[in-house]
Order: C-alpha cells, then sequence, then structure tokens
C-alpha cells in the first residue's frame, strides 16, 4: 500500500489561528554558499555529527513497571513484542538507529524534528516515519484540536492531528509550538564562512595564474606596459629561454614574486569564525576531531546527548501510549550512557559495582562490547563481609547480643 494511501482523512473543519516555519532543506549540489542550506557547510556538519551519531547509538526500549501485592515493584523489559518491533525497526526503510539519526540532523538543522505515527486498525502504532519538509503549518480547528500541515519538498502536503506527530524541539522559547529556527542565529556567521572560502577559491586560482608583479617608478603607456611585462616573461619565465639563473633588470622596474598564501584571507580570523561556529552547536575542536578525553566526552555528553535522550523517551511515551497505559506503567527510555567512552581503566572500577547489586554482569560487559551472557542479568551481591562466626555474610546474632 501506497505511504500516502495509509494515512486517513483528517477533517475538513474550518482553522484559524496559523502559525507557520520554515524548515531548512538541503536541495542541490555544487560549492556551498549561505542560503539556509546549512548541511552543505563542511563545519557545520562536522559540528553535528559527534551528536549525531550519539543519539543513533542510544538504545530505546519498552518498560512496564507493575506493583505485587507485597509493594514490591516488578519490571519488565520489552514485555510487548510489537512495541520492540516498532523501537527496532520503525519503518521498512530504516533501523532505529538510522531513525535517530536522521531525526537529529533535522533537530540540530531546524531546531525541531517530526515524525508521523503510523497506526494500525485497532488503533496500536505500527509505524514511525520522518517527515522531509519545507514548512509547517499550525492549524487549530473550530473545537480547539491542534493539527500541523507539513509542506513536502515533492510538492505535496501532509495535514495530521498533534497527537500522532513525534515532535522534537530545540531553542524552545518564542513560539508556544515549535522551536526556534537557528538560520536567524547562524546568517551572519555563514555569510563570513561563505566569504571567507571563496577567498581562498580565489586565492588558489589566483596563484596560478599571476607568478611576478612588476612595479614601474616612472609613469608608462598602457601599451608600453604591457610590452614590459611581455618582455620578462619572455626573457625570464619562458621555458626555451636559455638563462644562467641571474635576472638583471633596471632601476625603473621593481619585480616581487607572487606567492599564494598572499593572496589567502587572515587565517586567525578564520579560527575566530570557526571557533564561534563550534561554540554556536555546543561542541569544540577536539570533539569533532575524536580526540578528546574521557572527562571532556562525559561533559559533552552530559550537555547535548542526555537532554535529548530524555527529551525522545517523554515525546515517546506520551505520544505512543494512551494515558489509561501509561497509568498502567508503560513507558519508553533510552539507555545511553557516557561510561561506554569511558577509558579502560575506569570501566574495571566498575567491577566493585556488580558484586555489589549496583549492575548486572551483563551490564558491565556492554561497556566493554562484550555479549551477554546466560545468568548475566541476575544482580550479585558480596559475602565477604560477615563476621568470622559466619562467614556466609551477615552478622551472628549469638556472638553479638552484648
Amino acid at each position: 500500500m501506497n505511504f500516502f494511501d495509509r494515512i486517513k482523512s483528517v477533517f475538513s473543519n474550518k482553522h484559524t489561528d496559523r502559525v507557520i516555519m520554515r524548515m531548512i532543506t538541503d536541495v542541490g549540489n555544487g560549492f556551498y554558499e549561505w542560503n539556509g542550506r546549512l548541511y552543505q557547510s563542511d563545519i557545520v556538519r562536522a559540528c553535528i555529527k559527534p551528536k549525531t551519531k550519539a543519539i543513533g547509538k542510544i538504545v530505546a526500549k519498552h518498560i512496564l513497571k507493575t506493583y505485587k501485592p507485597d509493594g514490591t515493584q516488578d519490571i519488565k523489559v520489552n514485555p510487548r513484542a510489537s512495541i520492540r518491533f516498532l523501537l527496532e525497526e520503525p519503518n521498512e526503510y530504516m533501523t532505529g538507529q538510522v531513525f535517530q539519526e536522521k531525526m537529529a540532523n533535522q533537530l540540530q538543522l531546524n531546531g525541531n524534528a517530526f515524525a508521523l505515527i503510523l497506526y494500525d486498525t485497532l488503533g496500536q502504532p505500527v509505524g514511525l516515519y520522518p517527515i522531509p519538509c519545507t514548512s509547517v503549518e499550525t492549524i487549530y480547528s473550530e473545537d480547539g484540536t491542534l493539527y500541523l500541515k507539513f509542506y513536502l519538498q515533492n510538492g505535496k502536503f501532509l495535514e495530521v492531528p498533534y497527537t500522532e506527530v513525534i515532535h522534537l524541539r530545540d531553542d524552545f522559547f518564542f513560539n508556544d509550538i515549535f522551536g526556534d529556527n537557528p538560520q536567524d542565529a547562524l546568517v551572519g556567521l555563514m555569510n563570513v564562512v561563505s566569504i571567507t572560502d571563496q577567498g581562498i577559491m580565489n586565492a588558489i586560482k589566483n596563484s596560478s595564474v599571476i607568478k611576478w608583479l612588476l612595479k614601474f617608478t616612472s609613469a608608462i603607456r598602457d601599451d608600453d606596459l604591457k610590452q614590459r611585462a611581455q618582455d620578462f616573461a619572455d626573457n625570464y619565465l619562458s621555458i626555451q629561454n636559455k638563462a644562467t639563473g641571474v635576472a638583471a633588470i633596471n632601476n625603473n622596474v621593481d619585480a616581487q614574486q607572487i606567492k599564494p598564501y598572499d593572496f589567502v584571507p587572515n587565517a586567525a580570523q578564520i579560527d575566530r569564525e570557526t571557533e564561534r561556529i563550534y561554540a554556536f552547536f555546543n561542541t569544540n575542536e577536539r570533539i569533532v576531531h575524536s580526540n578528546y578525553s574521557e572527562n571532556e566526552w562525559v561533559s559533552y555528553y552530559e550537555a547535548n546527548i542526555s537532554p535529548i535522550a530524555m527529551q525522545m523517551a517523554g515525546e515517546y511515551t506520551r505520544k505512543l501510549f494512551t494515558r489509561r497505559e501509561r497509568s498502567c506503567g508503560n513507558e519508553i527510555v533510552f539507555e545511553a550512557s557516557s561510561l561506554t567512552f569511558a577509558s579502560i581503566a575506569t570501566k574495571l572500577n566498575l567491577v566493585q559495582l556488580v558484586d555489589r547489586g549496583v549492575m548486572t554482569p551483563n551490564e558491565m560487559r556492554s561497556y566493554f562490547n562484550l555479549a551477554p551472557i546466560e545468568h548475566g542479568d541476575t544482580a550479585l551481591l558480596r559475602k565477604d563481609t560477615g563476621t568470622l562466626a559466619n562467614p556466609d555474610g551477615g552478622i551472628d546474632d549469638e556472638d553479638n547480643r552484648d
């Protein structure tokens, strides 16, 4: 069945209170120039790639929390196969990792990311599709229900209730529904980067054409100027000229050799503008170049990855489950840990958490990229902290009555 055929007809009521948000799209090829196509900039793509890859690696899980008659809590992981398959394979074209990376790219470039939720005949979610739109419009029906109207890149439009859309947003300030687009804040910087890049390209071209600059101390006619330059080239630059390696010119001419870096813009200025773009995306050169230390990655993770993981968990939970299902303990969590990037010494120190029941053996093994083992999900507890009279652990009541 065609993708659009699977989407039900929404409504035909009158609408009011429209708010339109323009999206940054990447259409066309060629040399990057600032016109809203952020993703074609190598600097911007380098800034967002570490965050995108990290968000793609976090693992979505369906958690069901229930309480037993004795008051203890029972936690089940991925109890419903349909939800587990939805998280692992949101649609027929993507795995969960690829889907999360695409949503992360949309979020960083636009301040918003959208995915359509498809339902089966029983009202259960069966598919998640990123929406490649060029603009989004909010529409309120007469009864106050919010709908989103997406104008797609192929010229079509899609109109769906807000409750059937996964919506992630960043820099949520001015608008009541949408996050703020980074375009306004980046336009000045990107203009500078574009002009600088073009200056470097022109420098390369000019350096291959202009080799020498002749400065005449006295005024001469234009025809004589061209002839003197041609004579200089014939006498000293021609490969057929039998020169001795020594050039002689009179005191009316000052000959200067042009080097490629004479045309290149100021390198310090380029570095300053690049650093400002890094700061805008809350990253730095070491993160971009994957040359970070353990503490540097933990700081980056806590500032950039963890908040997005929390937002995704909340949005998935409230959109994939009804209020009744949530009241029964159903939720979606995204497991992401900065310990995955910790040093070997730090990971080995986690062993003391395993034998104290804080972590399971399989959780410990996951940090070393090792496969789980049988019975590895059972929490362990040390029993070597008892008294000599009770070597199995605990306190012997008879020996400690006093």
